[in-house]
């Protein structure tokens, strides 16, 4: 699963590299994004077919939903499954969307401990899960937007640390994967694959990670392991 990453842009940034349209959405760079928490998504408007920034809720409500508490338990969904489970098959065939990132963190058992790495594309360059999202009204009447990110099997970087990783998609797949047309479920799952790994890269990081109130640099600054622990790359 993923269930902290990083997106340490300026909002003019992810503008420029997923060339959307101006957004009033303010956003500052962070480092420990938590679930439930407001995230960056590129979407496509289907009516002026350009791409834009919007800031919704990371795990998904289905518009059904009657608990929004289910958001909790649908920060990810399996990509061999999302597309018969109640709550991702609609959004997986027509309410796709980007979700901005430049790295993610798992943790590896190390004894008792849990050692917390980051996992970034190797020229440090932004990227971009593949997400889907929906609309759901609460009591009062309001519309909450959330989305889910993606998950497939671990590449050859990623299975050290975890059996799970999130889909990230290739930049000449984003038109495909944001086009509102594509309601063919097999066609959009072919893109759900795990990313090359010689294009990866990964690194350990200090237990700061782990408080999501700490939420700066120092998260994802690469640390030297103790000797005494088993390095992940021996």
């Amino acid at each position: 699963m993923c269930g902290r990453y990083r997106l340490s842009r300026r909002k003019e940034i992810l503008e420029e590299y997923f060339d959307t349209a101006s957004s009033e959405e303010e956003w500052n760079p962070r480092y420990n994004i938590a679930p439930i928490q407001l995230v960056p998504v590129i979407r496509r408007n289907p009516r002026e077919a350009v791409r834009e920034l919007s800031l919704i809720r990371w795990g998904l409500i289905p518009s059904w939903a009657k608990d929004p508490s289910i958001a909790t338990k649908t920060i990810n969904a399996r990509s061999e499954t999302a597309g018969t489970r109640p709550a991702f098959c609609d959004s997986l065939r027509s309410r796709r969307c980007l979700v901005p990132a430049d790295g993610f963190y798992e943790w590896q058992r190390t004894g008792r401990a849990k050692q917390p790495y980051c996992f970034e594309v190797c020229d440090g360059e932004l990227f971009a899960f593949a997400g889907m999202w929906d609309r759901w009204k609460n009591p009062s009447g309001n519309t909450v937007e959330t989305c889910s990110i993606l998950t497939t099997t671990p590449n050859a970087v990623t299975s050290r640390v975890h059996d799970r990783m999130p889909v990230i998609l290739r930049p000449d797949t984003y038109d495909l994967w944001l086009d509102p047309g594509m309601q063919d479920l097999t066609a959009a799952s072919t893109l759900l694959r795990p990313y090359d790994a010689r294009f990866m890269r990964c690194y350990p990081i200090s237990t700061r990670i782990n408080h999501v109130a700490n939420d700066d640099e120092e998260c994802s600054r690469p640390m030297e392991l103790p000797e005494i622990q088993t390095p992940l790359f021996s």
